[in-house]
């Protein structure tokens, strides 16, 4: 009997499988030892329980992020509105003075940095850590959060930055119904 190969996809095979998946982006936010904001674009959040409410994040190490979420225990995901690419490239790339370009506010119970252009944000202290393959996920429980029920969110698709919106109806309308 021949059985099928295990061995792992390789690497431009996993980025495009789960390139396929439309994720929302966010940054996530800490506070350094000293006080100084820190932040990371991410598309890997979601939630993982209600009760009690926590979400994921993770991160891949060695990151300044990471390091304040750990010496801090606390965090803000900031989900970005539909406007908010320029912020998700900014925390994505190394630039240091991140926070002097955009706008911002420390939040109400962790005080870490709420950003200007968000659809919500959920602020976390951190539940528990593990450690998977090259990554970091990092479990954060809920404590505060906000919603601007007016904003539509910022997606993110094969490599590319693309537009949430609401559709009339949950309902697929059928394929006679279609204009070609």
């Amino acid at each position: 009997m021949n059985r099928p190969d295990l061995s792992s996809v390789d690497l431009d095979a996993f980025r495009t499988i789960m390139g396929s998946l439309t994720s929302g982006v966010s940054v996530v936010t800490g506070l350094d030892q000293e006080g100084n904001p820190c932040g990371m674009t991410s598309s890997a959040v979601c939630s993982v329980s209600a009760d009690p409410p926590l979400l994921l994040t993770c991160v891949k190490p060695p990151s300044r992020t990471l390091d304040a979420i750990q010496a801090r225990g606390c965090f803000v995901v900031n989900f970005l509105d539909a406007e908010g690419s320029e912020f998700s490239d900014l925390f994505a790339s190394r630039t240091r003075d991140k926070f002097a370009r955009v706008g911002w506010r420390p939040s109400e119970v962790v005080g870490a940095p709420l950003l200007d252009r968000t659809v919500a944000y959920a602020e976390c202290t951190v539940h528990d850590r593990v450690e998977a393959g090259d990554h970091v996920i990092v479990l954060g429980r809920i404590v505060s959060g906000a919603v601007a029920p007016e904003r539509f969110p910022l997606g993110y698709w094969r490599g590319r930055y693309v537009r949430v919106f609401r559709v009339a109806s949950g309902v697929p309308r059928r394929s006679q119904d279609r204009q070609e």
